[in-house]
């Protein structure tokens, strides 16, 4: 194999031409993305065997990092994230990366090996082989919930903007993509007579003794204008741990705006709690989040949604949010306002990135026609997807929610296999959702 040395993913148009200008044909192509790499025995070998015997134009393989076993996951159209791990060493088939690099028609300086891939999936299949072949030292040993927030960090906006512009060029060429003429807002098929209040905050929670009561007194601190009202739904699925107790403190003291909906014990997750709240008669006609674990950033977060959604009838309105410990100090990156969102273009970037940012709030008649789906992680970008195919989302660049970070929050230090399980199933919801816009250009 013809092997080229890289210092990251973060490559150059330029880079990869002078890389094909050198190459021949005879011989894979390697692209090395780390300095130290040590292989298997015979590893290169079977790295070469699998992309004859396939006819794949691109293969990668799971490896160990600092002797540990480090899979990755196997690629699916969907697999759209710029950050995409395909490991240390990726083989390409000669023809095809010569094919693929000569057609590059933009000069990226950051985006090219994400332009490089997504061009080869045009043209064949990208293969997984898990199998263990070679070794690698970690460097970056952050946790998982230190390195969740890079792609919305200011410091990296000139990769985003790049990349972006590659993902959309991308989604042009298989029919994908969404032209902003064709989202609409909301045109709600009853009258809201039947509606007993204008927004509700749904926090669904499960063993958050430390945080809900912080999280209710968030939400019930609200205040409102007249004509408009507010409720609180939180739905418990069955926490053990004093939760309840909690809850039915402050329904004592808070009856007349505090509603309480206890699950059975078939399963139910995030999403499933969502729907709960949702399909309850007593859910406002916006619903707002609100995580057991987090909080508003003050007393207006309500107010400013319903007049976003009263303003534009937009399908979903996103907020903007603040990270901080669980004492509500600031942390870096502090403030997480999803600005790369465009109304020209948001949509379509959404399958690029991994959230759409919070707090998150929805029209509620149009919700209860789509539903979370019943899963504990993904849920609400699953359903951002879905809404931003048709329908137009409102955004509010302002702070409006405090998230905390704290060591029980799910993502906090994710192990690699519930990082790799929790990125195949984002990867999943994007191949489904582009497929439905695939069909939604054919007419079907």
């Amino acid at each position: 194999m013809q092997v080229f040395h890289f210092s990251s993913r973060l490559i150059s148009t330029k880079a990869l031409q002078q890389a094909a200008a050198q190459c021949n044909e005879q011989e894979p192509v390697a692209l090395q993305l780390k300095p130290s790499i040590r292989w298997v025995f015979r590893a290169q070998e079977r790295m070469e065997q699998v992309l004859r015997d396939t006819g794949a134009v691109m293969v990668y393989s799971d490896r160990f990092i600092d002797g540990g076993f480090a899979p990755v996951i196997d690629y699916q159209a969907g697999a759209l994230r710029d950050d995409f791990d395909f490991g240390s060493v990726i083989l390409f088939r000669a023809d095809a990366f010569r094919e693929a690099v000569a057609a590059m028609d933009a000069d990226y300086e950051y985006a090219g090996f994400y332009d490089l891939r997504l061009r080869l999936s045009r043209m064949g299949e990208i293969v997984h082989i898990p199998e263990y072949l070679y070794y690698e030292d970690q460097e970056d040993n952050r946790t998982s919930g230190e390195k969740l927030f890079d792609y919305v960090n200011p410091a990296n906006r000139a990769v985003q903007i790049e990349m972006e512009a590659c993902v959309t060029d991308h989604l042009k060429a298989i029919g994908g993509y969404i032209h902003p003429d064709t989202l609409s807002t909301v045109t709600r098929q009853s009258t809201d007579s039947h509606i007993q209040c204008t927004a509700s905050v749904i926090i669904p929670c499960k063993n958050r003794v430390r945080t809900i009561r912080d999280a209710i007194r968030s939400a019930l601190s609200q205040k409102v204008r007249a004509p408009y009202s507010f409720n609180v739904i939180v739905v418990d699925d069955n926490s053990t741990d004093g939760t309840v107790d909690v809850i039915n403190d402050e329904l004592q003291a808070h009856s007349d705006k505090l509603i309480y909906l206890a699950q059975d014990a078939s399963w139910h997750a995030i999403g499933g709690n969502w729907n709960r709240a949702l399909h309850d008669p007593r859910c406002g006609k916006y619903a707002i989040q609100l995580d057991s674990d987090d909080t508003y950033f003050d007393e207006t977060t309500v107010q400013r949604f319903i007049d976003k959604f009263e303003e534009g009838h937009y399908g979903m309105v996103i907020g903007s949010y603040q990270l901080t410990d669980i004492d509500g100090h600031p942390l870096p990156p502090g403030k997480i306002d999803h600005a790369e969102w465009t109304d020209t273009n948001g949509f379509n970037n959404a399958l690029r990135i991994n959230g759409l940012g919070a707090p998150r709030a929805f029209d509620t008649e149009l919700l209860r026609t789509i539903d979370f789906p019943t899963t504990k992680y993904g849920e609400d970008y699953a359903v951002g997807l879905r809404i931003c195919r048709e329908y137009k989302i409102g955004r509010i660049y302002d702070v409006l929610y405090n998230c905390r970070r704290w060591s029980d929050n799910s993502d906090a230090n994710c192990s690699i296999e519930q990082m790799n399980r929790n990125n195949w199933y984002k990867d999943r919801l994007r191949t489904i959702e582009l497929m439905a816009r695939i069909r939604k250009n054919l007419g079907l």
